[in-house]
């Protein structure tokens, strides 16, 4: 099978890789010896009913988590084995307490499927957004395991929908239930006569929700902003912050707390020139007291909370391959600046249409948004209320998917 060779293939480039690149290096690494691990994981299992859950990296486990921590609660018996692709989901979530077990997925070669299903032999399977491998796929429906697809999306250009791609259209048929994000992804998936799919929903905006509801305050930022109008940029590349820099010498007044996507010592020290009266985050913690406008946040795991202590939003990414979460921002309440690449997010998409967020080109366009945001209380707020209801009213996708899975009976404890 074609499919099958490039497979091999591209395993093959990774561990060529492996001598010099580190990234490639942990994937073929964190690979080795899986079969014992797997098999350890399922003796742990014992007579316990097992759900796998597979995330390609760590965005889609945000997606997931939600589901997986709710199925958690509802069926407390279960074992949760969570599997990831990509190195960097793995190496963040190696040690998350809801799963029983967390591992590497296997390059999706013939015999690494039939291995994989067989020594794990799961009750459930859950994918999450994406992801079809088709060795596994057609091992789960030969042993009878019912598949969900949760949070998906389709849309013209994919695989499915090529001349090409009528291996990945039969793959589809090993899914048992499609819990896809919007009208337009069910429409795509009727066009290949698949009507097994509930329009759901993204299961991000119920993790957003939940994370805004559990995070406590974070005093130093708090105090950082004071009663200053403040921007908080989070996940920002060197376009964004260039832009940034050019904003804070046309509006003095203005404090800023940059959450930049490279934390690197170089990055932060290029962060420091670049914006005078900076101070990061580690220090400020030291000397509260000082005066300064510009605040690096020199950590991880924090972006979420910090949003509420801002007046305006903005998300970087925009400028390069894509932008980042915008939903972390708007379900504070916030009014949220990101820039022109964010088609390909729905959320942003409708964010806009909605009048909670808004696409800036350059630096003239960024000036003459956040001029009027800053400058018109009322716009601001009401632009900033729309945000939050956009986020509220489209949480429930969980729900509706845990719904399923009881309804189905798919898992017991």
């Amino acid at each position: 099978m074609l499919y099958s060779f490039f497979i091999s293939a591209y395993v093959l480039a990774i561990r060529l890789a492996s001598f010099w690149n580190p990234k490639a290096r942990a994937w073929r690494d964190g690979r080795k010896h899986w079969r014992s691990r797997l098999m350890k994981a399922r003796k742990e299992a014992g007579s316990r009913k097992v759900l796998w859950v597979h995330c390609a990296s760590l965005g889609e486990f945000e997606q997931g988590r939600p589901v997986i921590e709710a199925l958690r609660e509802r069926y407390p018996g279960i074992f949760i084995l969570l599997s990831f692709f990509s190195p960097s989901g793995y190496q963040v979530r190696k040690e998350y307490e809801k799963a029983d077990a967390v591992i590497y997925l296997p390059a999706d070669t013939p015999v690494n499927a039939r291995d994989f299903i067989s020594i794990l032999s799961p009750d459930l399977a859950i994918f999450v957004k994406y992801e079809y491998w088709l060795n596994l796929l057609g091992m789960l429906k030969e042993r009878k395991v019912p598949v969900l697809m949760i949070s998906s999306i389709f849309r013209e250009g994919q695989v499915f929908f090529r001349w090409y791609g009528q291996a990945w259209r039969k793959a589809l048929l090993a899914i048992d239930h499609f819990f896809v994000q919007d009208e337009t992804s069910a429409a795509r998936l009727s066009e290949l006569g698949i009507l097994n799919r509930t329009v759901a929903g993204d299961t991000r905006f119920d993790r957003v929700l939940q994370v805004a509801e559990r995070s406590g305050g974070i005093p130093e930022a708090e105090a950082f902003c004071r009663d200053r109008l403040t921007l908080v940029a989070g996940s920002t590349w060197k376009p964004d912050e260039d832009i940034i820099r050019d904003y804070l010498t046309h509006a003095p007044g203005l404090a800023c707390i940059i959450a930049p996507h490279e934390i690197s010592e170089t990055h932060l020290r290029q962060l420091e020139a670049r914006f005078p009266g900076s101070i990061r985050f580690s220090k400020w913690k030291e000397s509260p007291e000082g005066e300064f406008r510009v605040l690096v946040m020199d950590n991880i795991g924090m972006l979420s909370g910090l949003y509420r202590y801002g007046h305006v939003a903005y998300i970087g990414g925009g400028f390069g391959k894509g932008i980042h979460n915008t939903l972390e921002a708007a379900v504070h309440g916030k009014p949220v600046i990101f820039g022109p690449r964010y088609e390909k997010f729905r959320e942003a998409v409708e964010l806009i249409r909605e009048g909670g967020g808004f696409c800036v080109e350059d630096t003239g366009q960024f000036r003459e948004r956040m001029d009027r945001l800053l400058g018109d209380s009322h716009y601001r707020d009401a632009a900033g209320e729309q945000a939050g209801q956009f986020v509220r009213s489209n949480a429930g996708a969980t729900e509706k998917i845990l719904s399923y899975i009881q309804e189905n009976r798919l898992l017991t404890n």
